[in-house]
């Protein structure tokens, strides 16, 4: 059996750059250092991550450290302010791609403008955003900013006169355009700005070709990964067998009977180490 790894799988230039700015915190920080929630969705990196010193809370009440760690999600500026009102320091991992859409809600929403997020309602990065852009709102409500999952959402928008649209970073673009397209019409005036990933449009492409030319597909990443979720999902929809696992311990052979050739793709939350493991693993069979 030949075993194929897809061309782009595993760790995104944010979650790369949040573990890398962890690891570097628990040597700067020897009064201690946690997360505000798992740094990532991956539970083998938050284990070695806890082995370097890294704790994990919940919410700020519960810190007994000198520094909180703010995650890749990025998180309401509410939080923020009440960090540094318990006198502790942050350590900023939120990816660059997340602050700008935090950003830019923002902004529309100090001009006034509906927002709308189109992504997970309970995503953290998707609260985050929502949040954003409800501190920044100028109706007095703080209230302005509307999830959108599904284009069934979209009764939510009726007679309103402006409206601005960002997304989840790591949407499905082709997703993001149906749902924008939707939207198109509903407004006398619309802003859009797409604010996924290109890494995430280049690991379902890379995927999407792979399966093209294998027997089955394997995803690898945790279960609470979001885009390691879509990944799995769409090598469904495309009508490819399929697997989701964390590790390679999860692997059976008997899964493999009678194929020739079988290919691997990563979430983005997924180190190296483990894909690694993976592929060996199957080789091995």
């Amino acid at each position: 059996m030949k075993v194929f790894l897809a061309q782009a799988a595993g760790f995104c230039y944010g979650v790369k750059r949040a573990c890398q700015v962890a690891f570097e915190a628990t040597q700067t920080h020897p009064e201690g250092v946690a997360s505000l929630g798992p740094i990532i969705h991956n539970p083998q990196m938050v284990a070695r991550l806890a082995e370097a010193g890294l704790g994990v809370i919940e919410d700020v009440e519960a810190a007994e450290v000198g520094a909180v760690l703010i995650r890749s999600h990025g998180v309401p500026p509410g939080v923020l302010e009440e960090i540094r009102l318990r006198g502790l320091e942050i350590v900023d991992a939120t990816c660059p791609l997340v602050k700008r859409a935090q950003k830019l809600a923002q902004s529309l929403a100090a001009e006034g403008y509906q927002v709308i997020v189109v992504g997970e309602p309970d995503h953290p990065e998707v609260k985050a955003l929502v949040a954003w852009a409800d501190a920044a709102s100028t109706d007095g409500k703080g209230n302005r900013a509307v999830v959108v999952e599904s284009k069934e959402d979209l009764v939510k928008l009726e007679n309103i006169k402006r409206i601005g649209v960002v997304a989840q970073t790591t949407q499905l673009e082709d997703d993001y355009k149906k749902i924008v397209g939707e939207i198109l019409g509903r407004a006398d005036e619309l802003k859009v700005y797409n604010t996924i990933c290109g890494a995430t449009a280049r690991r379902q492409q890379s995927m999407i070709e792979l399966a093209g030319r294998v027997d089955a597909m394997v995803v690898i990443g945790g279960r609470n990964s979001a885009n390691t979720t879509r990944l799995y999902e769409r090598c469904r929809e495309i009508g490819i067998e399929a697997w989701h696992i964390e590790t390679a311990d999860e692997l059976d052979s008997t899964w493999f009977a009678g194929m020739e050739r079988v290919g691997i793709t990563a979430g983005a939350s997924t180190p190296d180490w483990i894909t690694e493991e993976v592929v060996e693993r199957l080789k091995s069979f």
